[in-house]
């Protein structure tokens, strides 16, 4: 494990003013996002999507870093060019989506476990072949009547960091993302005892499996009411108790933090980045790993036409600026309106 390269690419992926594009959807998640715009999802079709983004003139000035999935990963641009190589070549570091996903966990209704662990350092170490530079795996916690429990909590951080020590041995950064979904009508204070409960169980497993935490980047969910509930709390509310579940349970020599958007919409996601980093001095970088909080509008303006490709790209570029702004808390929610 060469603990100096794990470093430097993981400061790499969170520096100021930039974040990380998820773009690691699986096909069938991809399938249900043409479906929108009502394009049947071939293999070329999602070639070229994937091409529309990585190739959007000045990317590297917002984006750091852009998570892969394996058919996308072995892909080429129409030049020739594998995408991996392609994006090194442009100042930005290309990582992978290496779990299975979530799957129901046994005897417990309700909760999951995240696989993909069997035959995973053979695979970390096709993928490093193919370029990869950082790695990405995401453990669901749900919370409802009863869950999440305290076994399906400790499976997922175990699960975690099991991956994690997998990818340092390959020399390849892991993103940790443990996801507390944000789906139910639970409240503010109900997300912040689950997600502290998960981070704190993630961190110690992290510890015990002998994780380098200057070689990892995190990526955790904000501390947000469900979409269902009644009385939601207000931005500053989100952000402040983000900030102070993170303070408590993630070490300092945490290279930094990349959240997921978890189902915001993009302008909500980027305003509670700005706020919480208009905090005051944090021990680590914030910063974004946005999938549909990225790529929503790209994608409408995009529509699977090859005319549209430019317009797709402003959109998309306008929503990297925009979260790469909130990165140093200089966001204000007027800007939406001055970039339309």
């Amino acid at each position: 494990m060469n603990r100096g390269e794990l470093a430097r690419v993981a400061r790499a992926m969170v520096v100021k003013t930039k974040g990380i594009l998820a773009a690691d959807e699986s096909t069938s998640t991809i399938t249900k996002r043409f479906a929108g715009i009502k394009l049947e999802s071939t293999e070329e079709h999602r070639r070229s999507y994937r091409e529309m983004l990585f190739t959007a003139p000045g990317a590297a000035a917002w984006i750091s870093g852009v998570i892969l999935y394996d058919e996308t990963i072995r892909q080429k641009t129409r030049d020739g060019v594998a995408f991996p190589a392609f994006l090194e070549k442009n100042g930005i570091i290309p990582g992978i989506k290496v779990d299975t996903g979530a799957k129901p966990l046994a005897q417990f209704p309700g909760e999951t476990i995240t696989e993909g662990l069997d035959g995973l350092r053979e695979r970390l170490t096709g993928y490093r072949s193919l370029g990869a530079r950082f790695a990405k795996w995401r453990a669901v916690i749900d919370i409802g009547a009863g869950i999440p429990s305290a076994f399906a909590i400790k499976a997922n951080a175990h699960a975690l960091a099991r991956y994690a020590a997998l990818c340092q041995e390959q020399d390849i950064v892991p993103i940790v993302e443990p996801e507390v979904l944000m789906d139910g009508a639970h409240s503010l204070e109900r997300c912040q005892e689950v997600t502290e409960a998960v981070l704190q169980s993630v961190f110690d497993e992290l510890f015990q499996h002998r994780i380098d935490f200057e070689g990892m980047v995190l990526k955790p969910n904000m501390v947000i009411s469900g979409k269902k509930a009644t009385q939601r709390a207000n931005p500053e509310e989100v952000a402040q108790a983000t900030v102070r579940c993170l303070k408590r349970h993630v070490p300092p020599a945490v290279a930094g933090i990349a959240f997921l958007s978890g189902g915001q919409s993009p302008a909500e996601a980027t305003l509670h980045l700005s706020l919480m980093n208009s905090l005051g001095p944090l021990p680590w970088p914030l910063t974004f790993s946005y999938g549909r909080a990225l790529q929503d509008n790209a994608l409408k303006a995009w529509s699977g036409a090859s005319a549209n490709v430019g317009a797709a790209q402003k959109e998309l570029l306008q929503r990297a600026k925009l979260n790469g702004l909130a990165t140093s808390g200089a966001y204000a929610p007027a800007m939406e309106t001055q970039a339309a």
